[in-house]
């Protein structure tokens, strides 16, 4: 179990944005770019969603990977030694021994322990999480979200798992920290474009000459004429050569 949790560690610590971002030969280093976050939000918002989903996808399964091989390896031990090993996994991305104890937020990790754990209450935070992510187009936003429904999920649907979610979710706050300060600022940037509701349709000048005052399709045209082009000769005009 101890060497489990070693090896645990040891890979969960290993920053895959960056090793992916290094073998796909960018110059731009994701640890002085953009938020300076080794995570796939940091990678998409760099190299683009290919690359960040890809970085979203290994982080996961490391968390995933080695909470279920707990599972199943040593079933009689119940979920205290899962949720230590999804923890250990979370602490190994946010402060890992490659990075000088440096590394990402660990939304992803975590997302991993807790789907090996508590698959239904973490696929329905998942929802909330790109919900909010579309509505918004901020990662932090819908992270911390996702991190808060989690709890509720699982209060009603899994509440053994409950103690576990709160370590995560304040873990996810705490490395958070200087997002929520950017957030309060009105400084933190978007990752995709939200979702622009109630948009109203492109109105074209000749549409518009025809509407009526308050843009009432039903009343009077303001203007009678019909609009001409000026660069074409009138009737009384004469094109010599």
């Amino acid at each position: 179990m101890l060497a489990w949790v070693v090896l645990t560690y040891l890979i969960a610590a290993v920053p895959f944005g960056l090793v992916l971002t290094t073998l796909y030969g960018g110059e731009v280093d994701i640890r002085t770019a953009g938020s300076g976050n080794v995570g796939a939000t940091n990678v998409a918002r760099l190299y683009g969603w290919k690359l960040g989903l890809a970085s979203l996808g290994l982080d996961i399964g490391k968390g995933a990977l080695f909470t279920a091989g707990a599972r199943l390896l040593w079933p009689e031990m119940g979920l205290w030694w899962p949720a230590v090993v999804a923890a250990v996994a979370f602490l190994a991305h946010c402060f890992s021994v490659y990075l000088e104890f440096r590394g990402g937020k660990g939304v992803a990790t975590g997302a991993g322990g807790m789907l090996a754990i508590s698959p239904l209450p973490t696929l329905l935070a998942v929802v909330v999480w790109g919900v909010i992510l579309r509505v918004t187009g901020r990662s932090s936003v819908a992270a911390l979200t996702a991190s808060v429904s989690l709890v509720g999920w699982c209060l009603l649907l899994d509440p053994g798992a409950t103690w576990v979610v709160v370590f995560l979710a304040l873990g996810i706050a705490y490395t958070h920290t200087s997002n929520i300060r950017r957030l309060m600022a009105g400084e933190e940037t978007q990752v995709v474009r939200p979702v622009r509701w109630g948009r109203k349709k492109q109105v074209g000048a000749a549409e518009l000459l025809e509407q009526g005052p308050a843009g009432r399709n039903d009343a009077p045209p303001v203007w009678r004429e019909t609009a001409r082009d000026p660069l074409e000769p009138t009737e009384d005009v004469v094109l010599e050569g």
